[in-house]
């Protein structure tokens, strides 16, 4: 199934499809290009005649994915960096060809923990502080697990630009893209999305120290414990052994928002 497909809810999947569908018209006529701003969210979503708040559903993903980007009291922007429209590739090969979890998480681990050192050495003063926002806006939304995630995404795709070898960042654009495919289904199960942001922020300080060694450190860590929150999440979507029907589970509450 493809990425635009798996998104909370079937109302809120439909319309956010539609405005993933036409910005992806834009950008492939030429109307939109890389480093242009979208039109403004009056003008687009009386355009599709959807609602603003749908409307930024659809460019919060699109944002998620690395097609778009955000710039406080600018707007919204088409990214500069490589497209990651059909990210999705991998998702269709990992289906395809049955690829694991585990294995997923094996390449990631390979790849972002080189990457992270790699953004310790390299990161201008601008990724630093694109980190440090994204941060603090986990730490405020650790109640809104789809939020949560956006800023998780846009975060680790910082230190792919950070890195400075566009190779490795669109290696990780299409690992990230595959991953936040699956997760945005299981992500409202998380257990405790404190724990991640202080993961998070720890690799952010060991980037601001600009030390290689703590930055690899710190990402191995928190990609490992990824992975077993994640096998959590997966085991509370199984349904039970008999054949009764399964009742989902609500969201579990999570703490209070700290600031880091």
């Amino acid at each position: 199934m493809a990425e635009s497909t798996r998104l909370k809810g079937t109302n809120s999947s439909q319309l956010t499809v539609q405005v993933v569908e036409h910005v992806r018209g834009m950008i492939l006529t030429g109307e939109l290009r890389p480093g242009d701003r979208l039109p403004p969210e009056r003008e687009l979503s009386r355009k599709l005649k959807i609602s603003r708040s749908s409307l930024r559903s659809g460019i919060g993903f699109l944002s998620a994915m690395g097609v778009l980007k955000s710039r406080h009291g600018a707007g919204t922007f088409v990214a500069d960096g490589p497209p990651a429209l059909d990210a999705s590739s991998l998702t269709v090969l990992g289906a395809l060809h049955g690829f694991q979890a585990w294995q997923m998480f094996e390449a990631r681990l390979m790849i972002e923990r080189s990457v992270a050192g790699l953004a310790a050495a390299r990161a201008t003063d601008e990724h630093i502080a694109e980190l440090a926002e994204e941060v603090a806006e986990m730490y405020a939304f650790l109640d809104d697990p789809h939020e949560y995630l956006i800023h998780d995404v846009r975060f680790h795709r910082t230190i792919s630009r950070a890195a400075g070898n566009p190779i490795l960042a669109t290696l990780m654009e299409t690992i990230t893209a595959a991953l936040y495919d699956g997760r945005s289904q299981t992500v409202e199960l998380a257990v405790d999305l404190k724990q991640s942001a202080d993961m998070h922020r720890e690799i952010y300080r060991a980037i601001k120290m600009r030390s290689p060694e703590q930055a690899q450190q710190a990402m191995e860590q928190h990609l490992n414990e990824a992975r077993k929150a994640q096998e959590v999440e997966g085991s509370r979507t199984e349904p039970p052994a008999s054949h009764t029907p399964r009742i989902r589970k609500p969201a579990e509450k999570t703490r209070q928002p700290n600031r880091a």
